[in-house]
Parts: C-alpha cells; structure tokens; sequence
C-alpha cells in the first residue's frame, strides 16, 4: 500500500479533531444565540447535549460500517452529511432546529473520530500506531488553545451565524482530501452482515475480549478525569480563585499544553520501552497526582498556583497513557478494527460525559466535585489495569498449557 505519510498523519488529525472544534468554537456565543432565538442559554445548552448524543450514536453506526464497505466511502457521507447539516444550523431559525440540526452534525462529523482511529490501525504495526495517536493528539490538542479565539472574533464581529459557516467550510475541505489525497486501508468485506443480531454479536466479542476491555475501559476512565476537569475548571479558576476569562483562557491554553508536549515525550519513550510498560507507569503516576490533588483540597491547601502545577502534571500523564492504551486496544482486530474503534469511542465519551455529570450533580461551591471525580477516575482506570492485566495473563498462560499438551511440546 503506497501513501504519503505526512499527508495521511495530517488528514487523520484533523478529521479526528473535527468534533471537538465543532464545540469549542461556538460557546462563547451561547449568550449572543440565546437573545437572537429568544430562549435561555440554559435552553441553548441543549445544543450541546444533543451533540454529544450524537456523537455517541454515531459511533456506534459507522463501525459496522466501515468494515462492511471499507473506509472511505461512509467518510465521505459522513463528512457531506456533516456540512449539510452545519450550513442547516447557519440558518437555523428556532432553537429546536439548532438542536436537531446539531444532532446531525455529530452523527456526521464522527465519522472522523472512528475513521482516524481504524485506519490507524490498518496501516501501523502497534508499537508504531501508539506514536501516531500521540501525533494525533498533538493535532487534536490545538483545538481548545485556537478555537475558542477564532470563535469569539466571528460572532463578535459577523454574528454566531458565521461559526457554523466556517464548520461547513472545514467539513467541505475535509471531505475534498478525504476524496483526493487519503488511500483506502481496508477494502470492502461482503462477508460482514449489517444485521442488528450480527453487529450486537461483533460488538459483544469486542468488549469481552480482555485486551480490549483492559485498555479500552482504563483509558477511557483516566479520559473521565479530564472531562471532570474540562467541567469544573471554569467554576474553580474563575469563581474560587477570582481569574478573569481571559486569565482563564491563558491558563486552560497552559495546561492544554501539557497534554500536548507529553503526547510527543511518547513517541520518545517508546524507542526504549513497551507500551504496556509505559500504561502502566504513567497510569500509576496519574492515580498519585490526581490523590495529591484531591487531598490538598480536602485539607485546604489547594490555591491557584498548586492547582495549577498538579492538573498540568495529571494531564501530562494522559499524554502517555491514552495513545499507548488506544493501540493497545486495537491491537486484537483488523477485519472489524472499525467496530473496535467505535466502541472504544463510545465508552470515552459515555464515561467522560457521566464524569462531567457527576462534577455538576456533586457541586457544593468548593473544589471537592472537580477534584475528587479527577483522582477517583485515575484510582478506577489503574485498578482496572491492574486487575486485567492479570487476567490477560492467565489466558496467555492457559493458551501456552494447552498448546504444549497438544503438541507435546513445551512453549517458550
């Protein structure tokens, strides 16, 4: 199979930084959305949520998908449905429009998110596939340090319908190189039923598979703690410890950073050691920095500045752990790697979205909810990790005892 790797790398990163962009670029103008529709911006929240229900259910479609008829062609209706739908939320007219049509786009727009993740695993062996999901998030991290900015320039000067024209416009870029510049990685498969029995049965085998289900739920459970973060941070930098939005944006912008440079320290690391060597240290690491974060905030001594240096070293600690844990996941399939895919997406954003729940419905005006949800979620990935590696090895072990009494051999 011939590509270019540097196009390939860089039309991957942006299809799975589709989704995210779609929502840091217009949340500055929920005020400006609430007065045009005449509704509340608790009303325009809504928006939101139906976004995130469709990037759940949207998953959980396109994998079965793009095994059956290979990668690019349900990109390709995704992406256009994705750029119909964000020029229909341009000219939306009522709230409850906005809200369908926002539906939509997630169901369109993540199509990137499973696309990006599968055809990584098509291409790249697995060592190597851990330090192109780093790369990945490289790509994926700028989008809360630039989008957030470029949002709030278009509505404040040509109205929150513009952001929602520029989403249209990037859809419409997207899916011209998906069209032109990236290679099929996997061909059709005639022999994948899309029947509702056959698919629940693939997806069953996924999930209970113990790699899978080890690096697939411990990943997405530390994942829980930053969405825990990205939910509470507004309200402790911003009402308990007194930052301006702007301080804010600067801080948020910083500590995105860390996440971003560790995800590049990974593809370092992994030149001298396994992946599963590095989940388990960085996993470790994460779990004692989320603990000293929630105890200096039980015991009072949580302020700006400490606040600040142990989040940057507990996302830090994602940028090694996630990329790892997501090859390692994979790693199992080929022929249904789109499946694989989806539902490891689907348990990231369920997870995250019932972490980021939990930190509102905890809420007592301190910085316990954000805090203990962040260290919580690190203590139940580690211990997840910890218990099914164990399993994974007993079956390794079990398998090498059958095999030698089998064979009459002894296995190595």
């Amino acid at each position: 199979m011939k590509y270019n790797r540097t196009i390939l790398i860089l039309i991957l990163g942006l299809l799975s930084a589709l989704g995210p962009f779609s929502i840091d670029t217009y949340l500055s103008g929920f005020p400006i959305i609430a007065q045009d529709l005449g509704v509340t911006v608790d009303y325009v929240s809504y928006t939101l949520s139906s976004f995130f229900i469709g990037i759940s259910i949207g998953q959980m479609l396109y994998g079965p998908l793009l095994d059956r008829f290979g990668r690019k062609k349900p990109m390709l209706i995704g992406l256009t449905i994705y750029v119909v739908a964000s020029a229909a939320c341009a000219v939306a007219g009522s709230i409850q429009w906005l809200i369908a049509f926002r539906l939509l786009q997630a169901m369109g727009g993540c199509v990137g998110m499973v696309s990006s993740r599968a055809i990584v695993r098509d291409v790249f062996p697995v060592h190597e596939s851990a330090k192109i999901f780093s790369i990945l998030i490289l790509i994926l991290g700028v989008s809360p340090m630039i989008a957030p900015t470029v949002g709030s320039y278009l509505i404040v000067h040509l109205g929150w319908h513009s952001v929602f024209w520029l989403q249209a416009g990037i859809g419409l870029f997207l899916l011209f190189s998906v069209f032109f510049f990236l290679p099929e990685t996997k061909g059709p498969d005639t022999s994948l039923s899309l029947r509702p029995a056959h698919i629940t049965k693939t997806f069953w085998g996924i999930f209970k598979n113990p790699q899978f289900f080890t690096y697939a739920f411990a990943g997405s459970m530390v994942s829980g703690g930053i969405y825990a973060y990205v939910s509470g941070a507004p309200f402790v930098f911003m009402k308990i410890f007194g930052l301006s939005e702007q301080q804010f944006g600067w801080v948020f912008s910083l500590l995105a950073g860390g996440l971003i440079l560790s995800s590049q320290l990974n593809g370092l690391v992994l030149r001298r050691y396994y992946s599963e060597t590095i989940v388990k240290y960085s996993l470790s690491i994460q779990t004692g920095f989320g603990l000293l974060l929630f105890a200096t905030a039980v015991f009072g001594w949580l302020n700006i500045y400490s606040a600040i240096v142990l989040i940057f070293l507990f996302l830090s600690c994602q940028g090694f752990s996630f990329p790892n844990a997501s090859a390692l996941s994979l790693a199992p399939f080929s022929k249904e790697a789109g499946s694989a895919s989806a539902l490891m997406g689907a348990l990231q954003m369920g997870i995250g979205s019932l972490a980021a729940a939990l930190v509102g419905a905890l809420s007592n005006g301190t910085t316990l909810p954000m805090t203990g949800v962040m260290a919580g979620c690190a203590l139940l990935g580690l211990a997840i990790f910890t218990i099914g590696r164990l399993v994974i090895k007993k079956g390794r072990k079990d398998t090498r005892t059958f095999m030698a009494i089998t064979t009459g051999k002894a296995i190595q």
